[in-house]
């Protein structure tokens, strides 16, 4: 169970990771600094990495 709560929240991380990705890339348009972009590219993979490793766990089953 608490494998799928885990899972539920990374996805919910990716989600808001991409909205602020999309921010990112508005503030870089309107000529902000490319920090801006790199930060929500990094953000967004590592939300990405941490939703792929819990699906994985998912699937694999319980342990215990």
């Amino acid at each position: 169970m608490t494998h799928r709560i885990s899972a539920l929240i990374s996805a919910f991380g990716v989600l808001v990771s991409v909205m602020l990705l999309v921010l990112a890339v508005r503030e870089y348009r309107s000529g902000t600094s490319v920090l801006w972009l790199v930060a929500g590219a990094v953000i967004f993979l590592i939300a990405w990495y941490t939703l792929v490793r819990d699906v994985r766990r998912l699937r694999t089953g319980p342990t215990d």
